[in-house]
């Protein structure tokens, strides 16, 4: 006898609406979801462990297994016949699915994999892409990877073993002694203030700063009558503006200078910032304008500043792209800095070789210039070259990311950073250059790791080769094709490590000579700042004035001079000026 028809209904709601049967939500291509808090029939529970079979062969039991194994719930409602036409269209639509062999699955991974890495190559490994650390936490991007560490133990935080620390000292001089008394009364009832004093028991020092408020000079000039006849009226201070008007002194002049060229202070909250503490409140037209007062004051102390780097024997040099004057955002100028452990001066300028002519680099004959193998240096014939050290190494990293199993980029960057561990040691013993039997296992590793990579980094065929020293070969910052990157760019890397050997490895012959260019690198770093803080400096002119400023404090900071100190005695017109060698 045949069984009586069963009625399937649907799990997502009632199969009817009105007089018309509602779609399968499997045969719509929707998720089914089991139903929540409702307790099951042994009946209705599904087998695990039993082979369903197709849908086509099983519509007469109790529980019908359809694609993704989903389960329905029987109700007396729908009649079997318009269920089974219903589920056998749903059986035929899964059966036109295309089956995915093992083997091609494995091989379709595969081809998303290579994909990945070849984008992680043109993008940019991880932790070396260029971009600043201040962008790692931005929406979309992750950390980059933490870098292994040295050695087996890992650095402690704080001070490291060896850094020079500070204390505050015990000044024998202090510039002022106050005495402190016992004062109540002693347990018998007499007052201690008529008590004989014993002497000092103990003493304590503080290092404190007054609390300064503004005060209001009035400067009066007198005249005075010589005998002769002839009437002689007193100068007035520097600083001063014509009889009967109002000024800033010189102290107010160079506070509002140096928060602003010092530190970037924005006019407004320079002048907010010196009201909170002093009670003055210099206008923000006043504030902005002492830039260019600054900057001309400070102008004589800057020529002699940028003849004393032309006749230097070794400088360091840099540059950076900064928005500056009226544009939109993508106009920018070169600001280039020329620096030595001494000195330092900006130059401000289009973004073109005639920028560099007008700078030093044209009067600097027999000069060693360090520098980051930017291409423009190499057209002044006069120079000596110095490469970075510290961009090479950050290039042997990109190339070890960019060939994980490759040695040559591993051995060239520890041969390298152990040349200039060894540089350093020497120089700290006063030695004029690194021993040779000290620099000879690095000098050996430098040239074979060299070697042993042009091996296995092959010319790229029909196609030009970059130059030796392209515009900036992987550099933070500077992005390259992708088949610089995995192929043409490391091929030209090599090709300089080889055929710039001396200009790399100049520093351990010559402990004059930085290993690095990051003396210019901190010079400029200042001007990132600048732009994080204000975007744009909306005046060419302004900008070089800050910049004329910023060179002649960084250079008296350099010299141990006050930077307070040496732009009030400039502003008063007697500018700190740096020391000439070889005079007295």
């Amino acid at each position: 006898m045949a069984p009586a028809p069963v009625e399937i209904a649907d799990p997502l709601g009632p199969p009817h609406v009105g007089d018309q049967v509602k779609q399968p939500a499997f045969d719509r291509g929707e998720p089914v979801a089991p139903r929540v808090g409702a307790a099951q029939p042994a009946w209705e529970q599904p087998d695990r462990h039993a082979d369903p079979g197709p849908v086509s062969e099983r519509i007469s039991g109790l529980r019908l297994v359809g694609r993704g194994a989903q389960r329905f719930h029987l109700r007396p409602k729908l009649r079997l016949d318009r269920g089974q036409e219903t589920l056998l269209r749903h059986d035929q639509r899964v059966a036109e699915v295309p089956v995915v062999k093992s083997g091609d699955h494995h091989r379709q991974v595969r081809q998303i994999g290579d994909r990945a890495v070849g984008v992680e190559q043109l993008v940019g490994p991880q932790g070396n892409t260029g971009m600043p650390p201040s962008a790692d936490d931005l929406p979309g991007r992750t950390p980059p990877r933490e870098k292994p560490q040295r050695g087996t133990r890992r650095r402690s935080p704080g001070k490291q073993p060896g850094a020079p620390g500070s204390h505050l000292a015990w000044s024998e001089d202090p510039d002022e002694t106050a005495g402190h008394f016992p004062a109540g009364t002693c347990e018998c009832g007499a007052a201690l203030a008529e008590a004989s004093d014993l002497g000092v028991a103990s003493s304590h020092q503080q290092v404190e700063i007054p609390l300064a408020s503004a005060r209001v000079i009035q400067h009066d000039l007198h005249e005075a009558a010589c005998g002769c006849g002839r009437v002689h009226l007193a100068a007035a201070p520097a600083g001063t503006g014509a009889a009967g008007t109002v000024t800033c002194g010189v102290a107010l002049q160079a506070l509002c200078v140096y928060l602003m060229a010092a530190h970037h202070i924005p006019v407004h909250r320079c002048t907010q910032l010196i009201e909170d503490p002093t009670g003055a409140r210099p206008s923000p037209g006043f504030v902005h304008a002492m830039i260019a007062r600054a900057a001309a004051a400070v102008a004589g102390a800057n020529k002699l500043i940028r003849a004393l780097i032309i006749l230097s024997h070794v400088v360091c040099a840099d540059e950076t792209t900064i928005r500056a004057g009226p544009g939109p955002r993508s106009r920018k100028r070169y600001l280039m800095v020329a620096c030595t452990r001494l000195l330092t001066c900006y130059f401000l300028g289009d973004r073109d070789t005639e920028m560099f002519k007008a700078f030093v680099f044209p009067d600097m004959d027999g000069a060693v210039v360090v520098h980051d193998r930017y291409q423009v240096y190499e057209k002044f014939p006069g120079l000596i070259h110095q490469l970075c050290t510290q961009h090479l190494i950050r290039d042997c990293e990109d190339a070890a990311q960019t060939y994980p199993g490759g040695h040559w980029p591993v051995q060239v960057r520890e041969a390298l950073q152990g040349l200039i561990h060894a540089a350093n040691t020497a120089r700290d013993q006063g030695l004029p250059a690194v021993p040779a039997d000290i620099a000879a296992p690095f000098i050996h590793a430098f040239q074979h790791g060299v070697i042993l990579g042009l091996s296995q980094v092959p010319r790229r065929q029909g196609r030009k080769q970059l130059k030796q020293h392209p515009v900036r070969l992987g550099q933070c910052g500077h992005r390259l094709r992708r088949e610089d990157r995995t192929g043409g760019g490391n091929r030209a890397l090599l090709e300089a490590l080889r055929d710039r050997h001396d200009d790399i490895l100049r520093f351990a012959h010559d402990l004059r000579i930085p290993p690095t260019s990051n003396n210019a690198e901190r010079d400029l770093r200042r001007a990132k700042t600048q732009q994080k803080i204000s975007e744009r400096l909306r005046s060419e002119q302004v900008t070089r004035n800050r910049y004329a400023i910023r060179g002649y404090i960084s250079t008296a900071g350099k010299h141990g001079a006050g930077i307070l100190t040496a732009l009030r005695d400039a502003l008063a017109g007697n500018p700190w000026m740096p020391p000439i060698p070889g005079l007295p």
